[in-house]
């Protein structure tokens, strides 16, 4: 990447509505050279962070969001969550001139279909566990029984991170594929989350995750994140969206995110372009760490939750101005994005009854001042008109915090959760026990 400072944006439209893209406007807002930030549609939390203003524009009204860019000017669209991807947002906003950080319709396939993923893994030599598509109840009980053992199963489209079964017994992976024939994913995330599933082979080993900016032939890698995706301490119950997380992971060196780059992101990148795909946005790749390297559990077309959270206070201002050069296909002419020596530490403050049937409409109580170190930022929230917040989804809140240590950094956000309150509040207290030593 160039060593000058090349132009950043100064009007940056974030589309979506989580904690992902409120902690996506905070960054950009100290970004160089930002003068703006729009969020659409935003939460209970957008209108807190000075300088941000909030679009009710849903993610999935095109028409809609094309407007507001129209009329705000922006210079560069910066798209959240995947569903929107997946359905071609970003190739409707560059078809009509518009800058954009997010993958076509084309590209998201890497996340909205798991065998389409598997299919390209294989063509280009990227390290991932054996797999079977099944698009039927009965072909996938079938493939169960001839396999005869526990099986992960893996609804095929999107479902939010929510899809994936680690079965430990073979009924419990015959209950996971009836549970998704059955149309469990399919009401929630469309007809494809729902419609046909992929067995995988299980493997072994710890979880990291890598998240690359790439214009679709450069790259730039972050610092690895560990998620905690189980609801209960001691990583127990059922998966989640992510309760907490924390960066950089120590499970990868500067040497293991090099073998990443090597044996991973660049044969990815590479086999896109064999398809004709110019993937312009985030590479997140969810690995495992085995015995005989890093192998790929799934690839996402967008940033985590709540990796994203952890990660953007330690990406230095040069950020818009990088994703602006990936939007546009320059890359390697950037500025060298910057990255703090810090850890960061990330928990999660959920609603009651998360991840199933949740309570909403709870007031939210917060009486943390602002601190350079310390940061809120909300998801599953709305505004009243009087001004009140209150929850609105499963994931209500993130807090997180940076410190010289892992310790400090937790200790801090522990500290800071204990003045923000709403009632059915439910988080881990376990959050980056890999890393924590008391």
């Amino acid at each position: 990447m160039a060593s000058v400072a090349t132009p950043g944006p100064a009007r940056i439209l974030v589309v979506g509505g989580g904690g992902r893209e409120n902690a996506l406007a905070w960054a950009l807002l100290r970004s160089h050279g930002v003068e703006a930030v729009w969020v659409a549609p935003g939460n209970g939390g957008t209108v807190d962070l000075p300088g941000c203003r909030q679009l009710a524009v849903a993610e999935t009204d095109a028409d809609g969001l094309l407007e507001a860019c129209r009329r705000q000017a922006v210079d560069l669209v910066v798209v959240g969550p995947e569903a929107p991807l997946a359905a071609g947002l970003a190739d409707r906003l560059r078809a009509a001139g518009l800058a954009v950080f997010g993958p076509g319709a084309d590209g998201a396939r890497l996340e909205a279909s798991k065998h389409w993923a598997k299919t390209l893994m294989q063509d280009a030599g990227v390290p991932t566990a054996r797999h079977w598509p099944a698009a039927s109840e009965s072909e996938a009980l079938e493939l169960l029984e001839t396999h005869g053992r526990p099986l992960v199963v893996k609804a095929d489209g999107l479902a939010a991170g929510k899809g994936v079964t680690v079965a430990d017994t073979i009924e419990e992976a015959r209950a996971a594929i009836r549970e998704i024939f059955a149309g469990r994913f399919g009401a929630d995330f469309g007809a494809d989350a729902g419609a046909a599933l992929v067995l995988e082979e299980r493997t072994e080993g710890p979880e990291v995750s890598v998240f690359a900016l790439t214009d679709g032939r450069d790259l730039v890698l972050l610092p690895p994140a560990q998620d905690h995706k189980r609801i209960g301490e001691g990583d127990t119950g059922p998966n989640t969206g992510g309760m907490g997380a924390y960066a950089p992971a120590p499970l990868l060196d500067a040497t293991g995110l090099e073998e990443v780059r090597r044996r991973v992101l660049e044969p990815t990148l590479e086999a896109l372009r064999r398809r004709g795909i110019d993937y312009r946005g985030v590479i997140y790749a969810g690995l495992m760490l085995t015995a005989e390297g890093p192998s790929v559990i799934e690839f996402n077309c967008r940033f985590g939750d709540p990796e994203c959270e952890t990660l953007m206070p330690l990406l230095g201002p040069e950020l818009a101005a990088v994703l602006l050069a990936c939007a546009e296909g320059r890359l390697a002419e950037a500025q060298a994005l910057s990255v703090s020596p810090l850890c960061s530490a990330c928990v999660i403050a959920a609603a009651e009854g998360y991840p199933g049937s949740v309570r909403l409409g709870d007031v939210i109580h917060v009486s943390l001042e602002s601190q350079e170190r310390l940061q809120l930022f909300h998801a599953g929230s709305r505004r009243d008109p009087d001004g009140l917040c209150r929850t609105s989804g499963g994931r209500v809140l993130a807090l997180v915090a940076q410190a010289e240590d892992f310790d400090t950094a937790f200790q801090r956000v522990y500290a800071g959760l204990e003045q923000v309150r709403f009632e059915g509040m439910t988080f881990r207290r376990d959050i980056g026990h890999q890393v924590r030593s008391r």
